[in-house]
């Protein structure tokens, strides 16, 4: 029980030590109140591996592990305010969002990202990515935004160093959480976990 504490506290340790001094900041525009029960439209988790030394057939794994870590937290922290699965999916390629995404996935496009956001009413969308940069070093990539305005409010940027599958569960679930308070907060970021 000592030693799993201990390896989930190294692990949390080296994701915040990873963490860039820009990551985990509000952007400069002032806070976009909304209600703390609005809904969150949560897109899946895109992959970036183009620019990886190293391309694999399993790196696609790395995606679905953030998506379901993702969605797995915020529905704890958020419950039925975190809108995903088969509803955002159906949007994605929906006409409605053509224009707006172009040849690009929908998902690392913030126009069409709100645009999904949009249709299903949720003041807030999150767009998150998971890059490779070699076999030990990922970067998680986590945007909370605005429908309304496109303020981006929460903007982490998160160097994963080690095992893999380990550190992208561990980087998508701070961020995770992060999202829920600001959700929370009505639009208020907070660098402190224990704030609620």
């Amino acid at each position: 029980m000592t030693r799993f504490l201990v390896r989930s506290l190294s692990t949390a340790v080296a994701v915040f030590a990873a963490t860039t001094p820009c990551a985990r900041a509000q952007s400069a525009a002032a806070p976009a109140y909304e209600s703390p029960n609005a809904l969150v439209a949560v897109l899946p988790t895109a992959l970036y591996t183009a620019q990886a030394n190293l391309q694999e057939a399993s790196d696609s794994t790395k995606s679905t592990i953030a998506t379901g870590v993702l969605l797995e937290t915020l529905g704890e922290l958020l419950g039925t305010q975190a809108v995903s699965g088969d509803r955002i999916a159906a949007l994605l390629d929906a006409p409605e969002t053509a224009a707006t995404r172009g040849d690009q996935a929908c998902n690392v496009i913030v126009a069409c990202a709100r645009a999904v956001a949009k249709q299903i009413g949720a003041p807030w969308v999150v767009m998150t990515k998971i890059s490779k940069t070699s076999n030990l070093i990922w970067l998680f990539t986590g945007q909370l935004i605005q429908t309304s305005t496109g303020t981006i409010i929460l903007d982490d940027s998160t160097e994963l160093k080690g095992e893999p599958d380990r550190m992208v569960r561990a980087g998508t679930r701070i961020f995770a959480q992060r999202v829920a308070r600001t959700v929370r907060n009505g639009g208020t970021t907070t660098n402190f976990p224990t704030t609620k």
